[in-house]
């Protein structure tokens, strides 16, 4: 069974940075994304960035591009902005395409103005 693990949320003021990272237990395959998705409240869910482990590929939305990066296990986030208040959620699957395929429990992330 396939498990995620999210730390590193918290709260910040913005222009601060936070670093997320999410612990992978339990695949099977060594080609496999890693995304990152996010739901503020009242919103649906968002994904933020994915890596494809085998090309070292990167997709990231528009809002977060130049200030989000995304690495193996991890997602550093600078410059932050109150609109990126949310939920985080770590992300696994096949491809970044299918990336969606199991989630963890989310980490919150509170950004001050």
């Amino acid at each position: 069974e396939v498990h995620l693990v999210e730390s590193g949320g918290g709260s910040v003021q913005a222009g601060g940075s936070l670093r997320l990272s999410c612990a992978v237990s339990g695949l099977t395959h060594d080609a496999y994304a890693i995304g990152w998705s996010r739901q503020a409240p009242g919103k649906g869910r968002e994904r933020v960035a994915c890596i494809d482990i085998m090309s070292g590929s990167t997709i990231y939305t528009d809002s977060v591009k130049g200030r989000f990066t995304i690495s193996l296990d991890t997602l550093q986030m600078n410059s932050l902005e109150p609109e990126d208040t949310a939920v985080y959620f770590c992300t696994v699957g096949g491809d970044c395409t299918h990336v969606d395929e199991h989630w963890g429990q989310g980490t919150q992330v509170t950004v001050s103005s």
